[in-house]
């Protein structure tokens, strides 16, 4: 039996990871290679190119029939109108990157190649493939080294008019509060990222002279969410402390994205949310908290239904299932 496939490349800072995937998810095989520091685009791509098609060779040694129909890349800063990577912080290529017209060139038979930011790939793989498959209207928010998020809108995906729409995790939640990683002050992201978290709970020891917390022997720079969780498992105090204050923060946020858009449901993804209540029940009550009366008990909060290892090469080749389907 013939089997259509599609390429997803998660583009990180350190890592590129790689893999093919067919028509309803599965990941048939998958590699990585190292997003290098030496800033040579062109070297990359060729790197790039040739593991994709060591990795469309090994596919197709067991399935002969296989056929690859294009390539969805999600990146940082990625703009989907113009296929580009612009001004990505974490990554060693500098300024406007033509990243799908050099990709293009190594693949010129493929029906598709497209790009787009990291967040949105998760947004169009969690409609193809995950729990937003008959939801037409929804927002995904990930977690991790900051706030991402891909707004939906009547089974569209929202890009604005340059590319860059969508950027929840940068909305203003305590004006003049912590620097953000954008260089900005008191963005959400500062606060609900996996590093936000860690630095509550530096602010909670520190407040409360909790030299007995099971995170108290821990460095700034060690410390991670998964061992927050494992503390608040064992009912450390500031553990949970951390979860409940990040899970205010984080529903004040999500009632302004339901305040500007109505979707039906907000997706959370990202290393954080597999403490589950201990994120998700705060969450859901700040949230209902700072709706508006015609909003209430009407917007599900809901965790992602796509595999977390296989996650940013899923959502990516969503995106090229996406362009086949225009």
């Amino acid at each position: 039996m013939n089997r259509k496939a599609t390429v997803g490349v998660d583009v990180g800072g350190t890592n590129t990871a790689i893999g093919i995937v067919d028509a309803i998810g599965n990941v048939l095989v998958k590699d990585n290679i190292e997003t290098p520091s030496h800033g040579d685009i062109d070297q990359y791509i060729t790197d790039l190119a040739n593991a994709i098609k060591a990795l469309i060779k090994s596919v197709k040694v067991v399935n002969p029939e296989i056929e690859i129909l294009g390539i969805g890349v999600g990146a940082p800063n990625g703009n989907y109108y113009n296929g580009t990577i612009e001004y990505a912080p974490n990554l060693s290529f500098k300024g406007v990157i033509h990243f799908v017209s050099l990709l293009r060139e190594k693949f010129p038979d493929l029906q598709a190649v497209a790009l787009t930011n990291d967040a949105n790939a998760a947004a169009i793989g969690e409609m193809i493939y995950g729990g937003a498959k008959n939801i037409k209207n929804f927002v995904m928010y990930t977690l991790g080294t900051g706030v991402g998020s891909g707004v939906v809108v009547n089974g569209d995906l929202v890009y604005g008019h340059d590319g860059f729409a969508g950027e929840c995790g940068h909305t203003t939640l305590i004006p003049g509060g912590r620097a953000c990683g954008c260089g900005a002050r008191g963005h959400l992201e500062a606060y609900c990222s996996a590093p936000g978290m860690k630095r509550t709970a530096f602010e909670i020891m520190a407040r409360e002279n909790a030299g007995d917390s099971l995170l108290a022997d821990k460095s700034f720079k060690d410390l991670n969410s998964k061992m927050i969780y494992d503390a608040a498992e064992k009912g450390d105090k500031v553990a949970l402390e951390v979860f409940e204050q990040t899970g205010k923060w984080l529903g004040q946020g999500l009632a302004d994205t339901v305040h500007h858009l109505s979707p039906e449901a907000i997706f959370l993804f990202g290393g954080p949310t597999a403490a589950g209540d201990y994120i998700f029940k705060p969450t859901l009550a700040s949230m209902e908290a700072h709706l508006l009366p015609i909003f209430k008990n009407k917007i599900k909060i809901l965790p992602s239904e796509l595999k977390p290892g296989d996650a940013a090469i899923v959502g990516a080749s969503a995106l090229a299932w996406k362009e086949l389907d225009k």
